[in-house]
């Protein structure tokens, strides 16, 4: 099952989500009322994490959803709105920790020219983007920074929604925490420096990396969750991404040196995990930095990853 949340008229709706259509959960809930006489607990607001596993309203999301793929297909299509006509919207607008990983895939620490590490001789690097300012809605633009405009780069990555409120899990249970899965973009900004004539100090290179990750707009995320339990192992998803027409990253989510579960281990060891709390887990080979190509306004990232959905992202100026 694929959940999005899309703009109707300036209300924010939850909807059953295929690239072809959206059909709006409450509407859909009541004709399965009107038809069956059964009344389905379901939200009255756009929030996806009821619907999703660890979710209150989750048993009457599945009844709906089959619903619809059976006996209310035709109820399905005459509610149906095409996908490319909608507001698609960022799936959890307001999470309270936005969690991504640095260097998860080996093959990405050796283009940038690092070494990459086994399992057992380190551990993730997670740094966190503010989500108010930096998650971007499907098909909205990223916005090129004017105080630092040149080495806007991209970042594929498979993102994790935590469904339930956790601590120090092990990882052969990590997974039971995960509501769904999304897709980001970790759009990242290579050179930024601020203040270049200033005197530089040890850490200066270490706080340069993270303020070129914190730009307005960095984090487009969507279009959909798709539900944890529809992934039953998210090591087995082929993703890419698409500079304009051309592919530029083109990998797996098994080429992770750390996994979903091993990377839910380690943060839920000294950090509590709340329901809708997102982990993006790095980014593989292939970004701009690699080849000193870098985004320019009127361009467009294509950014999929199968079973989940295509992220699709314009760039403009400031």
């Amino acid at each position: 099952m694929r959940l999005c949340r899309f703009s109707d008229a300036g209300v924010s709706r939850s909807a059953f989500y295929s690239e072809e259509s959206l059909v709006p959960v409450a509407a859909a809930a009541g004709e399965f009322t009107r038809q069956t006489g059964q009344q389905l607990t379901l939200p009255g607001t756009d929030d996806l994490l009821p619907l999703l596993p660890g979710g209150d309203s989750r048993e009457s999301a599945l009844q709906l959803s089959k619903w619809l793929a059976g006996p209310g297909q035709q109820t399905a299509a005459r509610l149906a709105m095409p996908t490319a006509q909608a507001q698609v919207l960022v799936p959890v607008p307001r999470p309270n920790k936005l969690l991504l990983l640095a260097g998860n895939y080996a093959d990405h620490i050796r283009e940038g020219g690092g070494i990459a590490a086994e399992r057992a001789e380190t551990f993730p690097y997670v740094f966190m983007k503010p989500p108010s300012t930096t998650l971007t809605d499907p098909g909205q633009p990223i916005t090129i920074p004017a105080i630092s405009p040149k080495a806007i780069d991209w970042e594929l990555e498979l993102a994790v929604v935590i469904g339930r409120r956790v601590k120090g899990l092990r990882e052969a249970e990590a997974l039971s925490a995960v509501a769904g899965y999304t897709v980001i973009n970790d759009i990242s900004n290579r050179k930024f420096r601020p203040n270049p004539q200033r005197k530089e100090r040890p850490k200066d290179t270490f706080f340069d990396w993270l303020h070129g990750k914190w730009h307005d707009s960095f984090c487009p995320c969507g279009p959909c969750i798709t539900s944890a339990d529809a992934i039953p192992d998210p090591q087995q998803l082929p993703m890419h991404l698409k500079l304009n027409d051309e592919v530029r990253q083109n990998a797996s989510t098994g080429l992770m040196i750390f996994p979903v579960a091993a990377l839910i281990e380690f943060i839920s060891s000294f950090v509590t995990l709340e329901p809708g709390d997102i982990i993006s887990t790095g980014t593989p080979a292939g970004v701009g930095s690699s080849s000193g190509t870098f985004v320019k306004p009127g361009d467009t990232l294509t950014a999929h990853i199968d079973r989940i959905g295509t992220l699709v992202t314009p760039v403009r100026g400031e």
